[in-house]
């Protein structure tokens, strides 16, 4: 049976703009994990993220966390979401090496063609190809009337006349990623995907949200000036069920494994030119890394991108990630959009110097802060949006699950727990988000945003 119906070919100006998508009811009751501004004792539990892998039955029973030592058993269980963990991230990987062929053609030809939404932000082949990817993906492992999707990108774009070239590049390139879909653990399609399957694959990410049923969430390229610049962005997956993210992946294709082989005072690819790993095979320079966690584990998990001579075998060397114990504002790193637009720097400079800061600030674009939060390199993320703008949930929902199960605490400016029960946007928002490496400095750094606030501008 096809992915995607034929009979689009018809009506492909109307489906372009339809949004009405399978709402998939939830058939077992949630466990959910509330994180409130006075709790101080972080939900912990013993559970492993296990597999109940379709694709293959080995597994590796070890690896080693950042830091110090941590076994990983991966034995097949019936854990709640485990499933779509594992192909969430299969998918991710598999996005994450199209994104980088993107990118290096990107970087040493400067020929990619960019695009300028509506709101100025940037798009690119990138994030087409990989939200049809994705798309695909999913529909793959799950059947296409049980999935239901929200994404940044629609197609309206590509419909028009004059974007043939471009939507021939974006079709070629979803191709040419879907050849190597074996590897990764999904049967690739019979034959290449036409221009109208890779269309529909696309408009099918038009799921609205809500607070009922289950959906996926996906930012293709979250950081896309980041993307073209050649620094980080990452790719985003999200699993939600009645409202509360269940599970979360980040691609993070530029974040080495490994935290001496970044510097995030300076382009990514400025830095890479400079060093001179040892081969491209060693342990200890790997470019890239996914991150992912699974609701209610208490535990958040890293692994390699996958190499280009590998297959994917699960759970590919995953180690076990943790926030900093820091607990001292004095002594954190605060993480902070690299855009101004988006977000107000003099403010987080000026509650930066109210706590007594010593760390220069990582301004670091896309959902990487969250990756580096959960990683321990950096202890404090903080967004206050300027006045109209609204918080999209695909630009928080995996970074949020993954620094909680790694110890950490997201909230608004309230204390509040994010809602991402309302729709596209995070709707009731106070102020702005807030996430830090454990609920002691969390509990500093709200209290110091409510004092400096009143005299802030914003």
């Amino acid at each position: 049976m096809p992915l995607f119906s034929a009979t689009f070919a018809a009506v492909v100006p109307h489906a372009l703009v339809q949004s009405g998508r399978v709402n998939y009811p939830p058939s077992h009751v949630r466990s959910s994990i509330f994180f409130s501004l006075k709790r101080k004792n972080l939900l912990s539990s013993s559970k492993s993220i296990a597999s109940l892998s379709n694709f293959n039955q080995t597994h590796h029973s070890s690896s080693t966390m950042e830091g110090q030592n941590e076994h990983f058993l991966a034995s097949p269980q019936t854990d709640k979401y485990s499933k779509e963990l594992e192909v969430a991230v299969r998918a991710v990987q598999m996005a994450c090496l199209l994104c980088q062929k993107v990118q290096e053609s990107l970087i040493s030809k400067t020929t990619t063609p960019v695009q300028s939404k509506e709101d100025n932000s940037l798009v690119t082949i990138a994030d087409w190809s990989v939200q049809a990817t994705v798309s695909w993906a999913l529909a793959e492992s799950f059947g296409s009337e049980n999935v239901s999707i929200m994404a940044e990108e629609d197609v309206l774009a590509l419909s028009k006349a004059d974007a043939a070239n471009l939507l021939e590049t974006i079709v070629k390139t979803v191709n040419i990623c879907l050849a190597e879909a074996p590897k990764f653990g999904f049967k690739g399609p019979a034959k290449a995907l036409g221009t109208l399957e890779v269309l529909e694959a696309i408009s099918h990410c038009n799921f609205t949200g809500g607070p009922n049923g289950r959906f996926w969430v996906l930012d293709p390229v979250d950081g896309t000036l980041g993307f073209v610049r050649g620094d980080q962005y990452a790719v985003a997956l999200a699993l939600i069920e009645d409202g509360e993210v269940v599970l979360g992946v980040l691609g993070c294709p530029n974040y080495p494994m490994k935290k001496e082989m970044l510097s995030y005072q300076n382009g990514y690819h400025r830095i890479i030119s400079k060093l001179n790993p040892p081969c491209e095979t060693s342990e200890s320079w790997v470019k890239g890394c996914v991150i992912y966690a699974r609701r209610g584990s208490g535990k958040a998990w890293m692994q390699p991108l996958l190499p280009k001579d590998k297959k994917f075998v699960w759970p590919n060397s995953a180690r076990q990630i943790q926030v900093s114990s820091v607990d001292n504002p004095a002594l954190a790193t605060f993480c902070e959009p690299v855009e101004k637009a988006n977000s107000s720097h003099s403010f987080t400079a000026g509650l930066a110097h109210s706590v007594g800061l010593r760390n220069q600030p990582l301004r670091v674009y896309s959902m990487v802060k969250y990756a580096a939060i959960a990683r321990g390199h950096a202890e404090v993320f903080m967004k206050f949006a300027r006045a109209g703008y609204k918080e999209k949930i695909w630009d928080h929902a995996a970074g949020v699950l993954i620094i909680q199960e790694a110890g950490g605490v997201v909230t608004d400016a309230g204390g509040c727990p994010l809602d991402f029960s309302k729709g596209i946007y995070l709707e009731g928002l106070d102020r702005g988000v807030i996430a830090c490496a454990g609920g002691k400095l969390h509990e500093k750094i709200i209290r110091a945003v409510d004092a400096s606030w009143n005299s802030s501008s914003l």
